[in-house]
């Protein structure tokens, strides 16, 4: 037995609170090491009457490890415990203190979660489970109100540019949300809408004023209650880590200097301040000039931001924040923003903008959920791109899965392409068949599904600009079978709960294979197969015995007979079936 492999510590990703009663364990061991995991558990105070031997299970696998869990109800919320380990002949403890070769008499020294505080659990919205967000980038999705339009506007469709305008604005999308509604819509995220200089508008200038290009405030209201006589929700895009060269208190920083009031505001190392590129001499995003990097601990930059949010929440009644650059912005600010939001609608979703591991950041006590990008890399990388077999593929997966407690998975927000990356189409190489493969494993995985405006009618482009294309409108020009898909697709996710719980079981993934089988489970004992070729060459599947059944393709309605010994599936290149079982 390998035991420098096996690691376990307390908190975070490895002893959580799932719910106010339940606590989930995990520990790993060196990948096919390890024929058993026993956690020996009880309470602290009354160790022998509540002593108890769990057997834990393999819930994920990476490259290099096998990543066990059980779940635990302590009887009176404190959980004193300990690991066996049994490999062949050999039989091995863990506790805090290290290895043993028997199981003490007392319990000290042990792994312990103290107490099963209910302020502690970290529960992110029951919703964002269930939800199917659509990215709009606002000037790009449709010209609803000409009288709004800025002037040197371009012809809708044109190329775009880092500096052109379309005129897309609130009143486009209200003009269009039937059709979000047919496609199976039931979030929308909106990139920045307030005050500000470009078409992105990720350089705000006044934090409580819609864009007058967009609309108004009210016509934001409007927005959002027509949206949620729908069921849909509405989280809009916080950019709270910098602001625009227009921001006033910036704008009085430029023209009183050190004498300004608002010299704290931000991150200035002397002056007066030059904005020359190369030169500058404050803190900027990404070194642009116009994007001043705010003092978020600064007291007034604190009062001013955590206003704003508080306002759009209560006057307007949006349902989340997207979080831009949040890994830039102070643990403080966060922790604050997070009690502020909870305390006027805890159903308000919390999401960062982070492209990297986040554990730090998703602990309960900051954001509910982050941009899944590594999921993004792993799904792009495997059906998109053709780079990796699947058996790498679930490696990424199984890595993904034991990085954070269960109620993040649960909540991800799993996209495979937005403002800031080339188009799912252009990615999978214009290959429409390759692109429905990631669309359909994205819409089948646990977590919160985004589809980027337009990936569904088969939008293209490149990374920013060309990613940022307007709508087309015209179906004539859009793919209709395309659309079709997403829309079939969405309707079936919806419609099964065991497409949207947490309960994955990888039965293929084969090295040197394209090929991918899983198995999605619901509450209700619901079970779903998914079989997907991701190769340009017709592959046959061994169905495994506990799979062997009677199911039904939940895409065709067709009974499909997988009851003999040696069952078997037969894909035809970049093919998938999606069955129901039934008996």
């Amino acid at each position: 037995m390998q035991r420098e492999a096996i690691y376990h510590r307390a908190k975070q990703n490895w002893s959580y609170a799932y719910d106010t009663e339940t606590i989930h364990i995990r520990i790993r061991t060196k990948r096919g090491d390890v024929e058993q995991v026993i956690a020996i558990t009880g309470d602290k105070y009354a160790w022998k009457q509540t002593r108890e031997e769990l057997p834990m299970s393999v819930f994920a696998s990476d490259e290099l490890f096998d990543y066990w869990e059980a779940h635990v109800k302590p009887p009176f919320l404190r959980l004193r415990y300990l690991f066996q380990f049994v490999s062949g002949d050999e039989v091995v403890y863990r506790s805090e203190r290290g290895f043993l070769d028997a199981e003490p008499q007392i319990s000290e020294g042990f792994y312990e979660f103290p107490f099963l505080n209910p302020v502690d659990v970290f529960t992110p919205p029951a919703w964002v489970k269930e939800a199917v967000f659509y990215q709009i980038f606002p000037e790009r999705f449709a010209n609803g109100d000409a009288s709004l339009n800025p002037e040197r506007i371009e012809p809708w469709g044109s190329q775009p540019t880092p500096t052109n305008f379309f005129g897309g604005d609130l009143q486009g999308v209200l003009d269009h949300l039937d059709y979000l509604e047919e496609l199976g819509i039931n979030a929308i995220y909106f990139n920045p809408l307030f005050e500000a200089t470009t078409n992105h508008k990720y350089d705000t200038a006044d934090y409580m004023r819609v864009d007058s290009h967009f609309g108004n405030n009210e016509k934001l209201k409007e927005l959002v209650e027509a949206c949620h006589e729908r069921g849909i929700r509405v989280m809009l895009d916080a950019v709270f880590n910098h602001v625009g060269h227009t921001f006033p208190a910036f704008v009085d920083v430029l023209k009183n200097g050190e004498a300004s009031p608002y010299k704290d505001w931000f991150h200035i190392h002397d002056f007066p301040l030059n904005s020359q590129s190369g030169k500058l001499n404050y803190a900027t995003f990404a070194f642009e000039p116009i994007m001043p990097k705010l003092n978020t601990e600064n007291p007034e930059v604190k009062s001013y931001l955590l206003n704003a949010a508080r306002y759009w929440i209560e006057k307007v009644g949006i349902d989340g924040w997207r979080l831009d650059v949040a890994n830039e912005v102070d643990h403080a600010f966060w922790r604050e923003f997070r009690m502020m939001v909870k305390e006027v609608n805890p159903e308000v979703y919390i999401l960062g903008e982070i492209w990297h591991d986040s554990m730090m950041w998703l602990q309960g006590d900051q954001f509910d959920a982050v941009m899944n990008y590594p999921f993004t890399e792993a799904v792009l990388s495997f059906f998109a791109r053709g780079e990796i077999d699947a058996a790498r593929f679930a490696e990424l997966l199984g890595e993904q899965l034991a990085a954070y407690p269960q109620q993040v998975t649960e909540t991800a927000f799993n996209l495979l392409g937005s403002h800031d990356t080339p188009r799912l189409l252009t990615v999978s190489g214009e290959n429409v068949h390759r692109m429905k493969l990631a669309a359909l494993f994205q819409l089948t995985y646990p977590g919160a599904v985004c589809i980027y405006y337009g990936d569904e009618i088969g939008l293209n482009g490149g990374g920013d600009p060309d990613c940022r294309k307007c709508m087309i409108w015209e179906e004539a020009d859009q793919n209709q079978e395309l659309l079709r898909f997403f829309r079939q697709t969405i309707r079936m996710r919806r419609n099964h709960d065991a497409l949207r719980s947490v309960h994955i079981r990888l039965l293929q993934a084969k090295a040197g294979s394209s090929v991918l089988l899983y198995e999605r489970k619901g509450s209700d004992n619901e079970r779903i197969l998914i079989a997907m070729n991701a190769a340009d060459q017709i592959a046959e599947l061994t169905i495994p015995s506990e799979q062997q059944g009677l199911w039904m393709d939940l895409e065709t309605g067709d009974k499909i007979d997988l009851r003999l010994e040696n069952a078997s599936l037969s894909l035809s290149a970049y093919a998938y079936k999606v069955l129901l079982f039934k008996s």
